[in-house]
């Protein structure tokens, strides 16, 4: 009885305490390629809320040429942050169509608001400067299977 009251404890500490669940960062996301004119992306998908929530939390390091997309249901201002989050990263904002609507750098483990200008379906996050480094602004199109029309 006494390792059931103990094995009981435990679960108990793990349910109350989520953050101590999720500690490490999601490697094993679909993946998908986009393109930013020459330049390939090969990305995470994340699409349901719980994946979203994660995002890149957690990550010490990622590939200039990967990324994590984020995926909507419906277009709505999103707004991000960056809460156990240890890399910088640069968030650009994106519409059905692929295009940027704008883009916002964001520094490690903030809790700011970086939001779109406007109702967005994806948001891609790439390491910090590489839109800039390779010339990418507000009103570039993005390829690849998401952006697709139907």
């Amino acid at each position: 009885m006494k390792y059931i009251a103990v094995a009981l404890l435990g679960l108990t500490a793990a349910l109350v305490n989520p953050s101590h669940a999720q500690s490490a960062p999601q490697m094993d996301l679909p993946r998908v390629k986009l393109s930013a004119g020459m330049h390939l992306i090969d990305a995470q998908m994340a699409a349901t809320q719980d994946q979203r929530s994660i995002g890149l939390m957690f990550r010490r390091e990622m590939p200039q040429s990967e990324g994590m997309l984020f995926a909507f249901e419906q277009a709505s201002v999103q707004c991000f942050w960056m809460k156990n989050t240890l890399l910088p990263l640069t968030a650009a904002f994106v519409s059905n169509d692929g295009t940027i609507v704008n883009l916002a750098d964001m520094k490690p483990q903030t809790t700011d608001s970086h939001c779109s200008k406007e109702p967005v379906r994806y948001v891609l996050e790439m390491n910090k400067d590489w839109f800039d480094k390779r010339g990418i602004r507000a009103g570039f199109k993005l390829g690849g299977q998401p952006f697709e029309t139907k």
